[in-house]
């Protein structure tokens, strides 16, 4: 009996372990199912959102492509980083009235003046580079860095143009004791530091003429002023001996005999003015400084503009040099055509590269620029 009832539990035990295995390995394959499943819906979700993610980032692109296609479909809106009246401004404008011509959209000129001219560039530089937002700036873009003015310069900017080289023409008042430029240069080496001449302020094109005839060997008392108008009206009313303003504010000026035009600050004659000797002829040696317009301006849009819009505005920008208005202004205010000399990308970097080698160097050497050209890879003339 007793065997009986060992035998009979011995079985129920064996059904009871069996019932066990059975129910544990029923339960697995529910499981690894079910997570299968969870990780699928998980990939496919993924995926979805990667597609959604491409096909937004393809939309916008396409978009993107369609707005240059049409540009320019709006006004335009083109930052003068000056006030107004002044060279860049006058420039500017013209640019603008012309531009509107050939783009078929209104052009709407805008003073942002301070900090040298950075301040309405930096504006530039924050507005969408779609090429609706314009800039017409001068020299003192290559020389912000190095001058420790803002990040900014050149290579922040895409360049649709160099547009003119405004002369600098180095003169004195009508009664003064010199009439040549041999005179004036055999005075200043006979007393060094005593001759005087007015600029416009540090850094300015005025005040590197200044830094050029020091290296030159003629060491003159530099006095700033205001404006550069302000520093010519210094030498018309007999406060400093002589300065070097731009030919486009100083023509009226030759014309009344109010000042004596005694040199052109350039290794070219002027063919408004021929009678006017280049500096270079009376001294040979600068030539390797004055083979570039030290009042410079030139056309530009951001950087990452597409492709298709900078070739639009140069493009319309090629017609305006070609307009009679805009051939009749350069030559009615003796501007030297930058545009017409440097109109290929490699040979417009190439000019710029220059420019900075001999300007920014130029003003770090005699202690005007705070910060050493090299930091900026700006080498110097011949390196």
């Amino acid at each position: 009996m007793k065997k009986m009832i060992a035998l009979t539990t011995a079985a129920a035990m064996c059904l009871s372990l069996a019932a066990c295995s059975v129910s544990t390995s029923s339960k697995t394959p529910e499981t690894t199912t079910a997570a299968a499943t969870e990780a699928e819906k998980k990939e496919e979700t993924s995926g979805d959102a990667a597609g959604e993610e491409s096909q937004a980032a393809e939309t916008e692109t396409e978009g993107e492509a369609a707005a240059a296609a049409d540009f320019p479909a709006r006004p335009l809106t083109m930052i003068i980083p000056y006030g107004a009246g002044g060279t860049t401004d006058t420039w500017g404008r013209k640019l603008a009235v012309l531009l509107e011509k050939y783009l078929g959209q209104s052009v709407t000129p805008t003073n942002q003046g301070g900090a040298s001219g950075s301040i309405g560039s930096q504006f530039v530089k924050e507005q969408p580079s779609d090429g609706y937002t314009l800039l017409v700036c001068a020299e003192t873009m290559g020389t912000y860095r190095t001058m420790n003015i803002c990040d900014l310069g050149y290579d922040d900017f895409t360049v649709i143009s160099p547009l003119v080289g405004d002369p600098k023409v180095l003169v004195v008042g009508k009664d003064s004791k010199y009439n040549t430029l041999e005179e004036l240069l055999e005075d200043i080496k006979a007393n060094p530091g005593k001759i005087t001449m007015s600029h416009s302020g540090p850094g300015g094109s005025g005040h590197n003429q200044g830094l050029v005839l020091k290296e030159l060997g003629y060491e003159v008392a530099m006095t700033s002023f205001d404006s550069g108008n302000d520093a010519l009206l210094g030498v018309i009313g007999g406060q400093v001996d002589f300065t070097n303003p731009n030919i486009s504010t100083l023509g009226g000026y030759i014309e009344s005999g109010d000042v004596k035009a005694l040199a052109v600050f350039s290794s070219e004659r002027m063919e408004a003015y021929p009678d006017i000797p280049a500096f270079t002829e009376v001294v040979p040696e600068s030539e390797s400084y004055l083979n570039i317009p030290y009042t410079l301006l030139s056309f530009v849009v951001n950087n990452d503009t597409p492709q298709e819009v900078v070739d639009v505005l140069k493009a319309a920008t090629q017609k305006v040099f070609e307009d009679p208005e805009w051939i009749e202004f350069v030559e009615a205010n003796a501007a030297d055509p930058v545009f017409e000399k440097y109109t290929d990308d490699a040979s417009i970097q190439e000019f710029y590269d220059n420019w900075k080698s001999v300007i920014c160097w130029l003003q770090y050497e005699n202690g005007v620029a705070e910060k050493s050209p090299e930091e900026f890879g700006i080498k110097k003339i011949g390196e």
